[in-house]
């Protein structure tokens, strides 16, 4: 129940960022899918790193999917 309601807290926060995960949940993610993600703190240079999606990974990239449809 905290973690619905800390997810509930983050919607309502970051719709920009709820949209996009929508958008991009929204068909499966395919192995060879590259994923990127960069992190800027005040002051400092971003750090980026990237991922190919492996087959391994497609049951976690669901199951996040599911965590965004649920309510």
């Amino acid at each position: 129940m905290k973690l619905m309601s800390a997810k509930a807290q983050f919607e309502q926060s970051h719709p920009k960022v709820i949209s996009f995960l929508k958008t991009v949940f929204s068909r499966p993610i395919e192995e060879g899918t590259i994923l990127e993600l960069t992190v800027t703190r005040p002051g400092e240079e971003p750090v980026t790193t990237n991922l190919k999606v492996k087959d391994s990974d497609l049951a976690l990239m669901e199951s996040l999917k599911d965590l965004m449809k649920n309510k």
